[in-house]
C-alpha cells in the first residue's frame, strides 16, 4: 500500500520522539550551491551527487577512508571473471515503508540505463544485473573488472513499485530539462528522508528511524541545508549562528574563522584537479573568431595555452597559497596515480608561446570563449579571469563567459564549449580509470562523457579496456602510467592544481571530513 507523505512524516515523528535516550540533535549547513536533481540518476555533478547518497543507497558504500564498505548488500564473492554474486541485506525498508529485495536492484539497473540517465557513463563496464532469488543478484561485467566495488557506489538504488506508481521509471533527463516525479521526490533506503524540498532554498531531512544500519553513526534527529551563494554571506552566518556548518569556506576567510573560540576549521587536499578543456573536435570553433579551422587541433597551440599559464602565479595570488599545481590530471591522492608523472610538463614561459603561436600560423593571437562557472570550484571566477589576462599577454584574447554551476554544468553536457573550466576527483570511483575513462577517452555512449572537448586518441583509447581488466596490480598500475604518459604528451587538457576542502562549523561538531568532499551526514555527531 502507498503511504501518503503526510502520514510518512508523521510516522517518522513518533519514531524519532520514541528514541527518548538520545536528545534531539538539528543541524543547518550550507554550501554555494545546491543539488541539480533529487533524481539519483539525472546527473554527474559531485555535489549532487554527494547530496543524494544521504537519501539512497547503493550495494557497497565508502566511508570517510574511502575504503569499501557492505550498505544493501552484505556480502559478495565472484563466482567468474566477470559475475559477481550479491547477497542482500534483509529486513530494509524503503522510506515510505515497502520492503527491499531483488526486484529494485534489477529495476534499477532499468532506470539507470534509461536514456535520460548519465549515471550510466559511470556504470557502463556493467552488462547486466540478474535476479537469482529474492535476495540475492547476479552483475556481470563486458570484461574481467577489479574496480566493480567502487563503480557501484554510485548504483543507487530506487523502488520498482514507487517509481512505476509515479511515473518515474526513467531517469528525468536534465540535459533536455524534461523533469519527473523523482527529480523532486524520493523515496530511498538510506539515512536520512526528505521532508521538504524548495529547489535553491531549502532542503529538509528527517533521520530514519527504520534505517538498517544499528551501529552508533550519528546523533541528529533533522537536518536543513539552505544553499547560500554568497561567499560572504556563508561566513557571516556561520559566525552569527544561523548555520552550524559551511562546506564551501572561501579561502580568504580562514584565518577570521580560526581567530573566534567558537568555530573549528577543518582543511585538507581534495582529489579533484581544476583543468581547462579545448574543442578538440569541430573544424570550426563555436566561440572563436578563427574561421575555416579550429586552433585547438593544432598540438602548438595546445602547449602555448599551456605555457601561458603560470600556475604558481594562481596558487599565490587567487588561491592564497590553497592549492597544488598540478603535473597531470590525476590528483596523487587518486588509487592508481603515475607518482612519477605529477609534475609539470612544460615551464611558464612567453617567449615559447609567442613562437609556437607563430609558427602555429597565429602570430596575431586569436579570440576564443572560456566557459567557466562562478559558483562550482574554488575561486573559479577568479580563476577565469586571472587566466584571461595571462592569455592576453601572448595574444589570446579569452573572452569570459562565466555563470552558473546549473548553466555552466548543461553547456558540458550538450558539448557547448570551446575553451573551458572543469574539475574532476575521480569519483565515485575514487580511481584514476574514472579520470581516464571519463575526460580523455574518446566520447561515445559510455565513455567520455565529461570529455566536452572531445578529444580523441585511439592509441591512449586502447588502454582504457586493459586497465579496466588487469587484475593484476602491478600491471594495472604499469598500463595507468603509459596512457597518462600518452595524454600528457598529447596535451589533452590543461591541468592547473587540486583545491583545497575547507569546512568549518560550530565547537562540539564532529564533520568526519573526508577527501572526496563528500558531506556524509550519517557520520556526524553534535555534542
Amino acid at each position: 500500500m502507498k503511504i501518503s507523505n503526510l502520514r510518512l512524516v508523521l510516522g517518522v515523528m513518533l519514531a524519532i520522539g520514541a528514541h527518548t535516550a538520545l536528545p534531539a540533535k538539528t543541524l543547518t549547513w550550507t554550501a554555494g550551491l545546491d543539488a541539480l536533481s533529487m533524481d539519483p540518476h539525472s546527473s554527474t555533478n559531485s555535489f549532487t551527487n554527494a547530496f543524494v547518497t544521504n537519501v539512497y543507497e547503493s550495494l557497497v558504500r565508502f566511508n570517510d577512508k574511502l575504503q569499501i564498505e557492505p550498505a544493501l548488500a552484505e556480502s559478495w564473492k565472484m563466482s567468474s571473471p566477470v559475475v559477481w554474486r550479491f547477497h542482500l541485506r534483509r529486513g530494509v525498508k524503503f522510506h515510505n515503508g515497502e520492503a527491499f529485495d531483488a526486484d529494485d536492484v534489477v529495476f534499477t539497473w532499468s532506470r539507470v540505463s534509461s536514456p535520460g540517465s548519465l549515471v550510466r557513463i559511470n556504470l557502463s563496464d556493467i552488462k547486466e544485473v540478474r535476479k537469482v532469488d529474492q535476495y540475492t543478484v547476479d552483475i556481470e561485467t563486458h570484461a574481467p573488472f577489479p574496480t566493480l566495488l567502487n563503480e557501484l557506489v554510485q548504483f543507487l538504488v530506487m523502488s520498482k513499485s514507487w517509481s512505476e506508481a509515479n511515473n518515474a521509471t526513467e531517469a528525468s533527463d536534465l540535459t533536455q530539462k524534461k523533469e519527473n516525479y523523482a527529480n523532486r521526490h524520493t523515496n530511498g533506503t538510506g539515512p536520512f528522508i526528505v521532508k521538504s524540498r524548495e529547489v535553491d532554498v531549502r532542503t529538509e531531512f528527517l533521520a530514519n528511524p527504520h534505517w538498517w544500519d544499528k551501529k552508533p553513526r550519528h546523533n541528529l534527529t533533522n537536518v536543513v541545508f539552505t544553499p547560500i551563494k554568497s561567499d560572504a554571506t556563508r561566513t557571516s552566518s556561520l559566525l552569527s549562528g544561523v548555520v552550524d556548518v559551511s562546506v564551501s569556506v572561501p579561502v580568504q576567510d580562514v584565518p577570521r574563522l580560526q581567530q573566534g573560540a567558537a568555530i573549528d576549521v577543518v582543511q585538507g587536499p581534495e582529489l579533484r584537479t581544476i583543468f581547462l578543456g579545448m574543442d578538440q573536435f569541430r573544424d570550426e570553433l563555436l566561440y572563436g573568431d578563427v574561421k575555416g579551422k579550429n586552433p585547438f587541433k593544432d598540438l602548438r597551440v595546445r602547449q602555448a595555452l599551456y605555457q601561458a599559464i603560470d600556475v604558481e602565479v594562481l596558487k599565490r595570488v587567487v588561491m592564497r597559497g590553497a592549492s597544488w599545481p598540478a603535473g597531470s590530471l590525476i590528483s596523487p591522492f587518486l588509487n592508481g596515480a603515475p607518482a612519477s608523472l605529477n609534475k609539470r610538463a612544460f615551464a611558464y614561459d612567453t617567449a615559447v608561446v609567442k613562437k609556437l603561436l607563430a609558427d602555429a600560423g597565429y602570430s596575431n593571437g586569436f579570440s576564443v570563449g572560456l566557459q567557466c562557472p562562478n559558483n562550482r570550484y574554488v575561486y573559479d571566477e577568479q580563476l577565469c579571469l586571472a587566466i584571461t589576462a595571462m592569455l592576453a599577454r601572448v595574444g589570446i584574447k579569452a573572452n569570459p563567459m562565466i555563470e552558473p554551476a546549473a548553466k555552466w554544468n548543461q553547456r558540458l553536457n550538450t558539448n557547448d564549449v570551446s575553451l573551458y573550466m572543469m574539475g574532476h576527483a575521480g569519483l565515485p570511483m575514487a580511481d584514476t580509470y574514472a579520470i581516464l575513462k571519463d575526460v580523455v577517452g574518446t566520447q561515445t555512449a559510455n565513455i567520455g562523457g565529461l570529455n566536452s572537448g572531445r578529444y580523441s586518441n585511439p592509441k591512449f583509447d586502447a588502454y582504457l579496456p586493459k586497465i579496466a581488466s588487469e587484475l593484476d596490480l602491478a600491471k594495472r598500475n604499469q598500463l595507468i602510467t603509459e596512457a597518462v604518459a600518452i595524454e600528457r604528451n598529447d596535451i589533452s587538457h590543461i591541468p592547473l592544481h587540486q583545491q583545497p576542502v575547507i569546512w568549518a562549523a560550530k565547537k562540539g561538531i564532529d564533520l568526519r571530513q573526508s577527501p572526496d568532499n563528500q558531506m556524509r551526514l550519517w557520520l556526524i555527531t553534535v555534542k
